[in-house]
């Protein structure tokens, strides 16, 4: 069956200009003519019109009006205005209505079918992120857990009194803390929650590649620029950025992010003209700021005005109160994904997850939920089924006086040990004896008396 092709809908005054148009886009789109302002927007109740291409100089109501009814009552509409003369005032009119792109009458013919291109792509992604709008909202409610604890009821009022502020806000905390989640609520407590939310982590685009990703680029800007491409500056519009390991940036262009925020306007790569931009910042990092100012590897002007409100995502050990919460949340996001019925976590087991130091924060303790899920038989997780070093953080934390700890330590690492190395083996007993180097009766005594055995088999039944 053929793909369906777009509609675009050409409204200008001169029927050469209507004839010269339809040549251009027949091909590839589905194209509707409109002489007139009024036919334009009779046109569009009645036919789904996804893309415009709309003359200024019209009879009767004029582009600029058409362009304003038609974003008004059909947003997804990308429009395309078109003038007989290059006029900056009546490019930024045809901007702050909502236009995608103002050309000029001498434009040629490679260009305006490259610009309908790159106008049809983001309505695609215009159309893709208001479908996904709801999920998000409703994946946020799932993932965002606020404890009892003191420090993350603190940091959560606060976002609530800064999110409707316009200022940059800059989110503090180690890896793994949360802190786009917590950039994801400010944004939904922003005011403007349907606009788009555009997060980039800094530290995971490869170098060379960092420019264009957030300020886009030109066709044949550089080797395998084969078409003009839009940056995360302008696909955030209207919406929040957020970057994070902002202290990653290069230095060289830092200095194109402060003019960003402070012109309001950015250059693509190989570009000639500003492009305005309207975008909330929220950066993040792990690293001091301040001291990387210091070492002259951050510009001291950009720290300053992206510091304009910080937050700090406190750390997993400073809010461990929230720790059972936090337990039984990734439990049920588990239970539902490896499709078991655990009922919970020991009290006693608790108790050593809230002893241990958490150097990989609450991405840390989801990962070790995910694994004591996968491989559990059992309706309960319980002490046996910890790591080790969890054990030897209870020690820290409790003295010597703790009974039967070695005993259960020990007794902690042998079976992990024997069922990571089941799981290399693929769960084949035979191969994992050969594997330890040990007989495969010794094997089997050790399985039953760790509570292995019944496992085993349940994984290779699957």
């Amino acid at each position: 069956m053929a793909e369906r092709r777009k509609t675009v809908l050409v409204v200008d005054d001169d029927e050469g200009m209507r004839d010269t148009l339809t040549a251009l886009l027949k091909r590839d789109y589905r194209v509707l003519r409109a002489a007139t302002g009024e036919a334009a927007l009779q046109m569009m109740e009645k036919e789904d019109v996804e893309l415009m291409l709309l003359d200024v100089r019209l009879p009767g109501i004029n582009g600029f009006e058409v362009l304003k009814i038609a974003k008004e009552n059909y947003p997804y509409v990308e429009v395309i205005v078109i003038s007989v003369v290059k006029e900056l005032e009546a490019a930024i009119e045809a901007m702050r209505y909502g236009a995608y792109h103002y050309i000029s009458k001498d434009w040629d013919l490679e260009g305006v079918r490259t610009l309908v291109g790159n106008a049809s792509e983001r309505q695609d992604l215009s159309r893709h992120v208001m479908q996904l709008r709801a999920e998000v909202a409703e994946q946020f409610d799932r993932d965002f857990v606020v404890g009892p604890s003191r420090a993350t009821l603190d940091v959560i009022d606060t976002t609530r009194k800064v999110a409707k502020l316009s200022a940059t806000v800059l989110i503090l905390g180690e890896s793994g803390t949360g802190k786009e989640l917590l950039a994801r609520l400010i944004h939904r407590e922003s005011g403007r929650p349907e606009a788009p939310f555009v997060a980039v982590n800094l530290a995971a685009i490869p170098r060379e590649l960092v420019e264009s990703t957030l300020f886009g680029h030109e066709k044949g800007a550089f080797t395998g620029a084969i078409r003009q491409q839009l940056g995360r500056f302008e696909l955030a519009g209207g919406g929040t950025l957020f970057l994070d390991e902002i202290g990653d940036l290069r230095y060289e262009l830092q200095a194109k992010l402060l003019r960003a925020l402070q012109e309001g306007e950015i250059e693509r790569v190989g570009g000639t003209h500003p492009i305005k931009t309207d975008f909330r910042l929220i950066t993040a990092t792990n690293i001091d700021l301040e001291k990387a100012v210091k070492e002259g590897s951050f510009r001291e002007d950009l720290y300053y005005r992206l510091n304009v409100i910080p937050l700090k995502m406190p750390a997993l050990r400073d809010r461990i109160e929230d720790l059972p919460e936090l337990v039984a949340f990734f439990l049920r996001r588990y239970n539902a994904k490896f499709h078991k019925t655990i009922q919970g976590v020991a009290d006693s087991t608790l108790r050593i997850l809230g002893s241990y130091w958490w150097p990989g924060n609450i991405r840390e303790l989801e990962n070790l939920v995910e694994r004591l899920v996968a491989v559990s038989d059992k309706d309960w997780i319980t002490d046996e089924d910890l790591p080790y070093e969890l054990h030897v953080a209870q020690l820290d934390a409790q003295g010597p006086t703790t009974e039967n700890l070695l005993e259960r330590a020990v007794s902690t690492f042998e079976r992990n040990f024997i069922i990571r190395a089941l799981e290399r083996g693929g769960w084949n007993v035979t191969a994992t004896a050969r594997t330890l180097g040990i007989p495969l009766s010794t094997l089997k005594f050790k399985m039953d008396r760790l509570e292995i055995r019944e496992l085993a088999r349940k994984i290779r039944g699957n």
